[in-house]
């Protein structure tokens, strides 16, 4: 398994809240286990316990996501380290679940973690994703959608560093937004020239009379 599969731990974690709509689905031990999606051996170990853990690394990679679509590179960076030290992992070779055509392991690189608890365990997988996803492609591709009120995480993989929104669906809605902000722009400017026209009409009307 890439190393850069481990990402998406941070983003389905981060995406569990939406703060300007006031929504939280992180809520319960069993929400805590589907976040670690194939990975069951690992979310059985999840309690209730994880539940305020999990919260807190959540705001703490949000906060990374913040500052890199801010533009302060160095203090998402710090961020990360902060959570790299503190939830480490261990990099290791494996070659199990995948074979090639003559059986033999597809090598690849899996992350080892020893977690003293679910959180740590999640933690130190999702911090290391997202670190390899920031060095190799640049901390300018850590995002927050520009849909308001969504303000997702994502991680742009577009070979034109463009990506602005979340989803396709928050893309479009945006698009269909500026539209007819533009078309209101328009109409006031129309009326706004009309009236200026009348007025212009009734001086000269005056002037003549």
């Amino acid at each position: 398994m890439e190393l850069a599969y481990y990402s998406d731990y941070a983003l389905r974690l981060v995406n569990t809240e939406e703060p300007e709509r006031n929504r939280d689905t992180l809520t319960s031990v069993e929400a805590v286990r589907e976040l670690f999606g194939a990975n069951q051996q690992a979310a059985r170990r999840a309690t209730d316990s994880d539940v305020t853990r999990f919260r807190s690394v959540r705001a703490r990679l949000r906060s990374v996501f913040e500052a890199a679509d801010g533009g302060d590179e160095t203090l998402a960076v710090d961020l990360l380290n902060s959570l790299l030290l503190e939830f480490p992992v261990s990099p290791q070779i494996s070659g199990h679940d995948y074979r090639d055509d003559d059986g033999r392991p597809l090598w690849h690189m899996h992350l080892a973690d020893h977690p003293s608890n679910a959180t740590a365990g999640y933690a130190a997988i999702a911090a290391m994703g997202l670190a390899f996803h920031l060095t190799e492609h640049g901390v300018d591709r850590l995002g927050l959608c520009e849909a308001a009120p969504c303000r997702n995480a994502y991680l742009d993989t577009s070979t034109n560093r463009s990506r602005r929104y979340c989803s396709d669906r928050c893309a479009t809605r945006a698009n269909v937004a500026a539209y007819r902000a533009r078309k209101r722009l328009e109409s006031e400017r129309s009326a706004s020239t009309g009236r200026t026209a009348e007025k212009v009409q009734e001086t000269s009307a005056v002037s003549e009379s």
